[in-house]
């Protein structure tokens, strides 16, 4: 079968995420066909799977001006601006109605299992930008199908891929085999069978951003209730305690997320959760009882728990992308012109400098990673980022330069912040001018503070500081 001309094609956007849809909206507004692919059985199939976890920015930050363009004939309403949606929210309220008046240009319920350039594998060069992309997809039923694309924006973002517990990137030993007592997601405490789960236990929580702190407020929350007598959190950290370990709290330009380092702080501060820091999971052992065993790459061994919670980031799922030539970081697997924006092995905090076409094209022409995955293994990506990026992308795919060039952002300055920060200890000279990563590892065990000198020491130094760095 011969590929038709590129000019004759839809730009293949894969994934029916915010970002995804917004992608969709700009390329008709550009005059250009989308046709968007999602694995999942409906629109923001991944924002369902957390759709009891509030978002940290308000409406007003949420949706995407040309999607909004397209709802406006529909009778569609936004909601309060500034009121804060949760995940369920912006799927039924805002991203399914957007994916109804795209109609046909979504189709769900089919996986991209890999993209190429028609007729070229990623060896060969002659005559490839002329070639229309390839893209091979699986049914839910199995049946196979190909087509074909003049561009593929993938949108597909990272949910699917979290990090593992172990602190070298890999899973620890024992986590497969544990797996039925391991949850990678926020739990939804309000579904009775997960609150049962959790509800009088010892559970773990290894992490150190929102996610970590959402866990961390909900367990608390539940220990405080009358069916979670019991209920307590044990925190891992993989870095010491200091100012910035529970988020920029009231200094957060995003108000809503300072909330949830806050939150965190109580939960440490009541006694519902002790912090074990400088801890890296080397492995996850059961005792005689059945319960887990987090053993440390130094040897140490914590106290059995009933549940281990595992919120150490994401990552992007490259695999069906082999065929093209993509320029990544080697560190993040974020476009190479974008990932020293967002790098939080070189920034601890500050604004996410205005980024389009530009810094996400790749060796491969026609090819963009958009949203959450343009940021590969880097934490906390905004909505807002993600519609600027796929604004710029659809103006460039029309042929329109001047507009893509044209990009303009601002966001809070706290839009970059969170993520694994400086490896372990911060450089001295970012430490002595206010560099926001903590110290070097220490083992610390935190319960209800009681009252304290002046003297520095673990308790004084939990005070948010405006910091952002986390794991």
């Amino acid at each position: 079968m011969n590929a038709p001309t590129a000019t004759e094609l839809p730009v293949v956007v894969i994934g029916a995420g915010p970002v995804g849809l917004a992608a969709a909206a700009h390329l008709l507004d550009q005059g250009v066909e989308p046709l968007v692919l999602e694995a999942g059985r409906a629109a923001g199939a991944a924002v369902r799977e957390w759709s009891h976890v509030r978002l940290f920015s308000t409406w007003g930050e949420v949706v995407d001006p040309a999607a909004e363009k397209l709802l406006a004939p529909t009778g569609w309403t936004r909601p309060d601006p500034a009121a804060y949606p949760s995940g369920g929210d912006w799927a039924d309220l805002y991203l399914q109605p957007l994916a109804d008046v795209l109609g046909d240009r979504v189709r769900t319920g089919v996986t991209v299992t890999g993209v190429s350039r028609a007729g070229r594998d990623r060896i060969v060069d002659a005559d490839r930008e002329r070639q229309p992309f390839v893209v091979h997809l699986t049914h839910a039923d199995g049946r196979e199908e190909r087509l074909f694309a003049r561009a593929v924006v993938d949108a597909s973002g990272t949910w699917a891929t979290p990090g593992p517990a172990g602190g070298s990137g890999l899973p620890a030993l024992g986590e497969k085999a544990a797996a039925d007592r391991i949850a990678y997601r926020v739990p939804d405490l309000k579904d009775p069978a997960v609150r049962a789960r959790y509800a009088g236990g010892r559970t773990a929580v290894i992490g150190s951003g929102a996610s970590a702190f959402t866990a961390l407020a909900l367990l608390a929350d539940l220990a405080e209730s009358d069916d979670g007598a019991g209920t307590k959190g044990v925190w891992i950290l993989r870095r010491g305690i200091s100012g910035s370990t529970f988020g920029g709290g009231e200094a957060d330009q995003l108000p809503a997320r300072g909330a949830l380092g806050l939150a965190a702080k109580a939960a440490v501060d009541a006694g519902h959760a002790d912090a074990v820091t400088g801890f890296r999971t080397e492995a996850i052992e059961p005792d005689a009882d059945g319960r887990l065993v987090l053993v440390g790459e130094d040897g140490r061994r914590l106290d059995p728990v009933d549940e281990v919670i595992v919120l150490t980031g994401f990552r992007p799922d490259l695999s069906f992308l082999g065929e093209l030539r993509l320029g990544l970081d080697e560190r993040l697997q974020a476009p190479v012109a974008l990932a020293p924006l967002i790098d939080p092995n070189q920034h601890s905090c500050g604004t996410v400098y205005p980024h389009g076409h530009r810094e996400l094209s790749h060796p491969e022409p026609g090819v963009y990673l958009v949203g959450m995955k343009s940021y590969g293994r880097a934490p906390t990506f905004l909505a807002m980022t993600g519609y600027e990026q796929v604004r710029s992308v659809a103006a460039a795919i029309a042929g329109d330069i001047e507009s893509a060039d044209r990009v303009e952002l601002t966001l809070p300055e706290t839009g970059v912040c969170g993520g694994a920060g400086l490896f372990d200890a911060p450089d001295p000279q970012q430490a002595d001018s206010g560099g926001c990563c903590a110290p070097a590892p220490q083992l610390v065990q935190l319960a209800a503070p009681a009252p304290a000198p002046a003297a520095a020491g673990p308790a004084a130094e939990q005070d948010p500081a405006g910091g952002c760095c986390g794991s």
